[in-house]
């Protein structure tokens, strides 16, 4: 009992001189401390040569990216400092003139299915493409089950894919429009092509005239539309004057790259395709009304 006593005393002896020299310290502090002498304690990883290439590279690399954006925004013609920054040239001349093209194009496949479907004197393939066969509940276009050959500018020969489907081609060609009276022949049907009245021919002429106005409306619509293309992609002047400003908030912009000469020369070759195609319509529309 003695003996615990004496060294209760000699405890607190050794304790009471540390609180008295102590003074409160955060969790935060501590933590702080620590990691410091943490740090000092870690082994110069970078003196084994090892661990030392990684460092090497890893430094480099820092570099040579460094110097690659700095290439990359000196070609672009971005600002000095400006990191970051990336300014996208694009040739738009093309697109434009490809994308009228396509139109136009449109516009004269348009006119050219639209006649293909009138009865004129002539016998035409085409003609009977848009009469709608109904066969075991499923309707198709004719051209999709027969193939129709013309036998003379009088005649035309319809031959199904399936025989079975005979009487349903006759079926529909009878019911439409064109006043057509075809007759079995074997596995195929032979359409005989009327005389057209004057009346019939009246018509089909002024169909043959509003078809070949509406295409040539879609040629020009096609033209403004890529004049207007070229328009905005000129350069804005107001663009020049607030460079300045816009240069700090610049980090990813599309530049068409586009002149006013190019724009002229583009202008000039677009004007060209719509002489070209409203010719097209025009040559159409006069093959047809002779056709009649």
């Amino acid at each position: 009992m003695a003996v615990s006593i004496r060294r209760v005393i000699i405890s607190c002896r050794n304790i009471y001189p540390l609180i008295g020299t102590s003074r409160p310290v955060s969790h935060f502090a501590a933590s702080s401390y620590f990691l410091r002498a943490a740090c000092d304690l870690r082994p110069d990883l970078s003196s084994s040569p090892a661990i030392g290439f990684l460092f090497e590279s890893r430094r480099s690399f820092a570099k040579a990216r460094k110097k690659w954006d700095d290439d990359d925004n000196d070609e672009l013609g971005v600002a000095n400092g400006d990191a970051g920054s990336r300014i996208e040239i694009v040739n738009i001349g093309p697109i434009i003139k490809s994308t009228a093209i396509s139109e136009m194009e449109a516009a004269i496949d348009a006119v050219s299915n639209e006649l293909s479907k009138l009865r004129t004197g002539r016998a035409s393939a085409g003609m009977l493409d848009h009469i709608i066969v109904e066969t075991g509940g499923v309707k198709m276009p004719l051209n999709r089950m027969a193939v129709v050959s013309v036998l003379d500018p009088k005649t035309l020969s319809v031959t199904p894919y399936n025989p079975n489907a005979l009487k349903e081609l006759e079926k529909a060609i009878v019911s439409s429009p064109l006043g057509l009276n075809p007759k079995p022949d074997g596995e195929r049907l032979i359409t005989a092509i009327p005389p057209m009245t004057k009346e019939h021919m009246q018509a089909v002429c002024k169909v043959v005239a509003k078809s070949c106005e509406d295409a040539k409306q879609r040629v020009r619509r096609a033209r403004q539309k890529a004049f207007d293309s070229i328009k905005k992609s000129l350069p804005k002047k107001s663009e020049g004057k607030n460079k300045g400003k816009d240069k700090e908030n610049i980090k990813a912009k599309t530049v068409s790259g586009f002149s006013t000469d190019d724009a002229k020369r583009l202008e000039k070759e677009v004007e060209e395709l719509t002489k070209k195609f409203t010719k097209s319509a025009e040559d159409i529309c006069k093959a047809k009304e002779k056709e009649s």
